[in-house]
């Protein structure tokens, strides 16, 4: 049997707003991530390692950024008819926006006339795992439906905050009810404490996804929502199978990474997933060779490591340091420093994630904080050191503690 053709679309025009105020000036699959990346890194990554070379990515909210990172990584041979397309909201089914995931696929329904795929592999831009989707579609043509939904085991506290899988109990390959954010649902068989939560990743059967995207463009109770309205339309007639993303296998996985998925949908959430990387056995491994994750490379020197004009030494400790990043006398723990982040002598960083050209005064103390691209820490300053003198300087602070302080902001000396 002849393979089929594959057109990869990635829905990348989110606002994100519970990542603010990371996503105040850039799209959420901009957002930087484990010093040298972005979000979007990931989604891109699996894509082309799988083999897939024909992507769209559609952007809306704020995009200049990320569209300018993909022109300037995502480069393929136009020869072989290879490519990595960004493409805006163009208005090309009436006036509005994008309405919605599903909408932004319907008004970009030319890009599927063009490629003419018999598969068409849809898939989010925001969410860090490693996935060879050439094995989720060969289990899509095998079950015969017109789409195919990746499953993750998630554990039961967080069932409002994904879309929630239940299979038909005959049938466990085949999609009985999916609902987006319920308040409850039926533990697994194996385990009560966990359910099904959709990845956001989808295969389909090309004539079945147009028509599927026709039919809601023509209705007006819905909300033109890829996870709240097309994967049902699909499940109501017993059409929708489940891909169990426990059974994909990755070249060079772990069996401590090789299920590891993790949705950054909140700043807590972010957060934790950088911290995931810098153990001395990750929870999720960057160091994969044999399924890279690709992004931009930098122009900065290497980092180093220096002594202070007093003689005080520089040093870091399960840490991950990126290019350009010069730590001259400071002290950096379980900390991810990006491009060209400068630690002056004596400052501490602890618990941090640092981004872009962060420069840290001698002295200073920051302690369980993100700190955005830009941002100048003066000397003797404290930061995630006390929650309330934290807001009262008009930075974020979460739930749990984290404090986040925005690009470009100003902090008083």
């Amino acid at each position: 049997m002849a393979p089929k053709k594959v057109l990869a679309v990635v829905l990348a025009g989110g606002e994100g707003k519970r990542l603010m105020p990371l996503t105040a000036d850039r799209a959420k699959p901009a957002v930087p991530f484990a010093g040298s990346y972005r979000l979007i890194d990931f989604a891109l990554s699996n894509l082309v390692n799988s083999g897939y070379l024909q992507i769209v990515v559609l952007t809306q909210y704020k995009s200049h950024s990320l569209d300018r990172h993909i022109s300037e990584t995502w480069r393929m041979s136009t020869q072989l008819q290879n490519y990595i397309a960004s493409v805006p909201a163009q208005q090309r089914r009436g006036k509005s926006w994008f309405l919605g995931s599903a909408n932004a696929i319907y008004q970009s329904l030319n890009l599927i006339h063009d490629a003419q795929p018999d598969i068409v592999v849809v898939i989010g831009a925001d969410h860090v795992y490693r996935m060879d989707f050439e094995q989720m579609v060969d289990d899509h043509v095998k079950s015969g439906a017109s789409v195919s939904v990746a499953a993750v085991r998630q554990p039961m506290h967080l069932v409002d905050q994904f879309g929630v899988i239940e299979t038909a109990a005959d049938d466990p390959g085949r999609i009985a009810a999916f609902v987006e954010k319920p308040s409850s649902t039926p533990g697994l068989p194996d385990d009560p404490d966990s359910f099904l939560a959709s990845m956001g990743n989808y295969v389909f059967t090309t004539d079945a996804l147009l028509k599927a995207l026709e039919d809601d463009a023509a209705r007006l109770d819905t909300k033109h929502d890829m996870g709240g309205d097309i994967i049902p339309y699909f499940v109501e007639r017993n059409d929708a199978a489940v891909y169990d993303f426990t059974t994909n296998d990755i070249p060079g996985a772990t069996e401590r990474d090789r299920q590891y998925w993790r949705d950054v949908g909140t700043m807590d959430s972010y957060y934790d997933a950088n911290m995931d990387l810098i153990s001395p056995l990750p929870l999720f491994n960057l160091y994969n060779l044999q399924w890279p994750i690709y992004t931009r490379q930098s122009v900065s020197p290497p980092a180093k490591f220096v002594r202070s004009s007093s003689g005080q030494s520089g040093e870091a400790h399960d840490s991950i340091v990126s290019a350009g990043v010069v730590v001259s006398g400071g002290a950096v723990q379980s900390s991810i420093l990006a491009t060209d982040v400068f630690i002056a002598e004596s400052a501490e960083v602890t618990g941090c994630v640092l981004l872009d050209k962060v420069n840290v005064g001698a002295g200073a103390v920051v302690r369980r904080a993100i700190i955005d691209k830009n941002v100048r820490i003066p000397a003797g300053a404290r930061i995630g050191v006390d929650p309330d003198l934290d807001r009262e300087r008009g930075f974020s602070v979460t739930d749990s503690g984290l404090t986040i302080v925005s690009k470009g902001q100003v902090i008083p000396a």
